[in-house]
């Protein structure tokens, strides 16, 4: 049975209650459940604003064909209950897949034409929406849609792959350390689809169907969105679900990491030498085990004996601190005892109470619990925010179980496999929410997993633990792209990758330089990682006990690399009143800081299938180099424009490829003809000295 109430169309039939409602201008939202009771309302989701839209249309037909139409957007209910979604030009944008005996209603002219485009009377009895319950009352949950094999599907967050296309892909709907479930796709056809569930599961965009899967789950949710260009739709997207704040001046220039800083003397000697060198840096870090115990959340006073005067000295040099915290509470941590019997803490449904095993038995304390988030907040303001400290790195965030056996774990809002996907937001949030009672507002936090939303709790998102080689760079390429487009757009990897790397290794020496000038035209600048060979601990207990790398500054990897290196950020300097821009558009309308050709091109069909190249906002195309020895590059630049070459000033007619020199001291960036603008003098003349200079 279809009826209309007020703006909604509502269908039930046997225990199902479905809902479908307009969510926003050119949207639509969908919820259905096997709870009738509970109307289509439950389940720890995405909390999405609300917007008058008393302007969209409802129609219920004699035909017993229902019709919303919402601005761009018209949902097509038919008297089974199958949903098709169509632009306004009436093309089908996504329809649900449904092989299963069907009741035809009665034809009549109107309905004739879009009924045999859609009705399907088939002896398979698949469904579209299948809900298969669970012991306990809970239900896996499919989701089912019509595949179209010529379109591409964009977003979906961070994937270890090279693969900016994800159409013909399947996507674990799960974190890991270096992978973030952001389920947000973007379509050539023309919609954006938001899939609000936390629920572990899967997602299939497969030549027959597109299949969306949740291994327990109380109700179906998912948003849909029209627009007539791919800006369009992610604005709308960031319209649901929220926009960053707007990035200090810090944030935008060169941040200095390793693993790891043992000591305060030897972090503050690195800050030293790096303004004894001139070189610019905004951010320093204190990396992981600065601490007695996990979940302590203090400094170790034997190695960090004055943080304030850390603090001062360094904010006297125009240096930020961050400091890294983890969400894992030591059995032996003098917070474990009071944080277990508050309930405080992530909950195993079998074997012993551990979630992880790192330097000591340890479990995640629970995001999803406000009272928890609460009670870490009050632990790092006492200990960190109240020396000074403003931003902070929000590590293990997926969390990094030391076994993902997902069922296994359980939170305050539900088990894992029903709201795990949440954690990381959660986890942002409790930092956002705290820093935001102090007052802050200019917030950003790195952070190492994200969900839908988790923008505006000011995550920065970096790529995990990855391999230092090229093949890892290329994957981190199309992993930004997609994130940005998934509505993350404050995003950065380790530069160099993190796991290994000699700096005395000229091959390594090569794709460092390489990723480098590939982070100076990243949303964050940030050098990191895990150098070999490895050194060991200073100490018995505390922050003494952990290992570090070796050295990871910029003049570690040899004089040749240190020119390049120290020229880079003397561009990346330039580039201020470009970056803040686009941090002004990021944190106002929700724009990706990079993303794909097709965004700022997408009348162009060859932008489209270009994966190697990329837009650093709306005027500077940049090409990286992805592989070892290369040299030069094929490069394609979009039609409808000129394009100058950065380094040659060479002007260049859009809609052709071209081959661009690259040796090692350059990566070929071109800048597309648009009116006069400050960011572009000074970017120009950056370029000029270091030419004059021999680069």
């Amino acid at each position: 049975m279809i009826h209309a109430e007020s703006n909604r169309l509502i269908f039930e039939y046997a225990n199902e209650y479905l809902v479908v409602e307009p969510w926003l201008q050119d949207s639509i939202r969908v919820r259905s459940t096997m709870y009738p009771q509970l109307q289509a309302d439950a389940g720890a989701l995405l909390e999405l604003p609300a917007e008058d839209v008393s302007t969209a249309s409802v129609r219920v037909k004699p035909s017993g064909f229902a019709y919303l139409t919402n601005g761009n957007i018209t949902a097509v209910l038919d008297p089974n209950g199958k949903l098709t979604f169509l632009n306004r030009e009436g093309e089908i944008l996504l329809e649900e897949y449904n092989r299963s005996h069907q009741s035809t209603p009665k034809e009549t002219d109107e309905e004739t034409h879009f009924r045999s485009r859609t009705h399907f009377n088939s002896a398979l009895r698949i469904a579209a929406r299948e809900f298969k319950p669970l012991v306990g009352g809970d239900y896996s949950l499919t989701m089912r849609f019509e595949a179209a094999d010529d379109e591409r599907i964009y977003g979906m967050g961070q994937y270890q792959q090279d693969i900016l296309n994800v159409k013909h892909c399947t996507l674990e709907l799960a974190h890991r350390n270096s992978q973030a479930s952001v389920p947000f796709a973007l379509s050539s056809r023309g919609y954006g689809f938001l899939w609000n569930n936390p629920a572990i599961g899967e997602v299939t965009f497969g030549k027959n169907r597109t299949e969306w899967h949740a291994l327990s789950t109380k109700q179906l949710d998912y948003w849909i969105t029209a627009g007539d260009t791919p800006a369009a739709i992610v604005e709308r997207y960031a319209d649901a679900t929220g926009k960053v704040p707007m990035m200090p001046d810090y944030g935008m220039g060169f941040w200095q990491c390793k693993l790891r800083y043992r000591t305060q003397e030897e972090l503050l000697h690195i800050a030293r030498e790096y303004k004894r060198r001139e070189l610019p840096i905004d951010v320093i870090v204190v990396d992981f085990f600065h601490w007695t115990k996990q979940g302590d959340f203090r400094f170790d006073p034997e190695y960090w004996p004055d943080p304030e005067g850390m603090v001062r000295e360094l904010k006297d040099m125009g240096i930020e601190l961050m400091v890294s915290v983890w969400p894992t509470i030591d059995k032996t941590s003098e917070n474990f005892d009071e944080m277990r019997e508050q309930g405080l803490l992530v909950r195993t449904e079998r074997g012993v109470y551990v979630t992880m095993e790192f330097y000591g038995s340890t479990v995640f304390f629970d995001a999803t619990n406000p009272k928890a988030r609460a009670y870490v907040w009050d632990k790092v303001k006492q200990n960190y925010y109240d020396k000074g400290i403003r931003i902070f790195w929000l590590d293990e965030a997926e969390p990094e179980y030391t076994v993902y056996d997902f069922d296994n774990y359980r939170y305050y809002e539900g088990s894992n496999l029903q709201v795990g996907n949440k954690y990381p937001a959660m986890y942002s949030r409790t930092f956002y929410d705290g820093m935001k009672s102090e007052n802050q507002e200019q917030i950003i936090n790195l952070v190492r997993a994200a969900w839908a939303g988790s923008q505006r709790y000011g995550a920065l998102v970096w790529s995990g633990d990855i391999d230092s080689s090229f093949a890892s760079m290329r994957n981190q390429l199309a992993i930004g792209l997609n994130m940005g487009i998934a509505g993350i757009p404050w995003w950065t990897t380790d530069i160099g990758g993190f796991h290994g790397g000699d700096p005395a290794n000229p091959s390594f020496r090569e794709c460092l330089i390489r990723w480098f000038q590939f982070g100076v035209f990243c949303p964050v600048f940030r050098l990191h990682g895990d150098r070999h060979p490895q050194s060991g601990p200073i100490g018995p207990s505390g922050g003494g006990m952990c290992f570090s790398g070796a050295d990871n500054e910029v003049w570690s990897f040899g004089e040749e690399a240190y020119g390049i290196l120290s020229r880079y950020m003397q561009l990346r300097e330039a580039l201020r009143p470009y970056i803040t821009e686009r941090m002004q558009d990021a944190h106002e309308k929700g724009s990706p800081v990079i993303r794909p050709l097709f965004y700022d091109f997408p009348h162009d069909a060859a932008s489209w299938i270009v994966e190697d190249t990329y837009m650093f906002g709306p005027h500077l195309l940049v090409a990286p180099i992805l592989e070892q020895d290369q040299r030069t590059r094929s490069v394609y630049l979009p039609k409808g424009t000129d394009w100058t070459d950065a380094w040659s000033g060479t002007v260049h007619t859009g809609g052709q490829t071209i081959t661009a020199e690259a040796p090692l001291h350059i990566t070929p960036v071109y800048i597309r003809q648009s009116e006069a603008a400050t960011w572009r003098q000074a970017f120009s003349n950056t370029l000029a000295s270091l030419q004059s200079a021999g680069y």
